[in-house]
């Protein structure tokens, strides 16, 4: 079989997918968005169809039962449901996160275990790293982890855990050796389901991305066997969770795309139906310069998701192609949502119209998987180390 007879194969693939997506969105997700959205209400029906959908596989390997996709359909997935509604991404990212950190990096036993339930959704969670005083600086965790006999023993909080209520098992950042230098060789990571001593203290209200639950997570004396330590060895935490932030960031990155498409198309039906001064408003030149603005900044920011995408697929590192990708479509969405919400005036500001859920939800993707601050110095980084002089 040639080349170009498998990617014709996988194109066509691809399009069944992306087809199959688009029409559970219109049967099933769009038509209660606003209901959903209004009333910050999680979306158990939707959970269960994205389950029989095959989502929470859709990056797992077909060894394990997944979906197996690369990471290019799967960021043209994640655009197109963002499209409709962003909550519903975040559901199955953070989940997919968890799934890379074990498939990269876990022991066989533990991808044995834990990857086809995981596929399946019949175990469902996310990634759990931030807490009150540690976000972006990862390294400053203090969730501690203690070493007795065949278990150890968590203390600490995370905060601020995607899927943190409605999910039962997490990739659980912590430290194990609070002394060590420099502090990133005493992190570890774990596979921690719930149970005694793992708690939920309270939902966390937002701004937006409604429906999809955040959490803050307690820990008081949770004992863990130290065969739910991914990879089994200590002191490689750290670098277990920045290699499925990228494929969380590429997922943002895809998010981003969504909003950012969705904005701009809200705004050109709008524009053609609002008239002042006798004409549609796209006939104005103020109004034609920002969609052609939005569709140049949606455009630019696929390609650099695509981009990333691409580089992830081959198993190159890609953190400065996630990290741009991340930066520039999060940024793209913000202010696609800003122009969009100007077009439409003050029905932009109302809750009748999905573009002021686009304003709020955008915000997110700017400070989500790593600071866009945080990014540009990734990038900046990464630009240095390839191009030595």
């Amino acid at each position: 079989m040639t080349d170009r007879t498998l990617a014709a194969e996988a194109f066509e693939q691809e399009g069944e997918i992306l087809d199959a997506i688009e029409k559970w969105l219109e049967r099933d997700v769009r038509p209660h968005v606003m209901r959903l959205e209004h009333a910050d209400e999680y979306p158990v029906e939707m959970v269960e169809q994205m389950k029989e959908l095959g989502l929470f596989g859709a990056t797992i390997s077909t060894d394990y039962g997944g979906l197996g996709l690369p990471a290019g359909t799967y960021a043209k997935i994640v655009e197109k449901i963002a499209e409709t509604w962003m909550s519903l991404s975040g559901i199955f990212n953070s989940h997919l996160i968890m799934a890379a950190c074990v498939e990269r990096d876990g022991t066989e036993a533990q991808k044995a275990l834990y990857l086809p339930r995981f596929a399946t959704g019949e175990i469902r969670g996310g990634l759990a790293l931030t807490e009150p005083d540690a976000g972006t600086d990862l390294q400053g965790i203090k969730l501690r982890a203690v070493r007795d006999g065949d278990h150890y023993v968590i203390n600490g909080t995370k905060t601020w855990i995607s899927n943190g209520i409605h999910g039962s098992c997490f990739a659980l950042l912590v430290k194990t050796d609070p002394s060590a230098t420099p502090p990133h060789k005493g992190m570890s990571c774990f596979v921690a389901e719930k149970g005694p001593g793992f708690t939920v203290s309270k939902k966390l209200e937002k701004l937006g991305y409604k429906g999809i639950d955040s959490a803050e997570l307690i820990f008081q004396d949770y004992r863990i066997g130290a065969d739910k330590l991914i990879g089994g060895v200590e002191g490689r935490g750290l670098q277990t969770a920045l290699g499925g932030l990228e494929l969380g960031r590429i997922n943002v990155a895809a998010r981003g795309c969504g909003l950012a498409s969705a904005a701009l198309n809200d705004a050109v039906s709008y524009s053609q139906i609002r008239k002042t001064f006798g004409k549609p408003i796209c006939e104005h030149q103020a109004i034609q310069l920002k969609l052609g603005e939005m569709a140049t900044r949606l455009q630019a920011a696929r390609l650099l998701t695509y981009d990333a995408a691409r580089a992830y697929d081959k198993g190159e590192r890609c953190d400065m192609e996630a990290g741009m990708a991340k930066y520039f479509a999060s940024e793209a969405a913000v202010e696609n949502a800003l122009e969009s919400m100007r077009i439409h005036g003050g029905y932009g500001y109302s809750k009748e119209y999905h573009v002021e859920r686009y304003y709020s939800d955008a915000p997110l993707m700017c400070i989500g998987e790593g600071t866009n601050e945080l990014q540009r110095i990734i990038i900046a980084r990464q630009l240095i180390k390839r191009n030595p002089i």
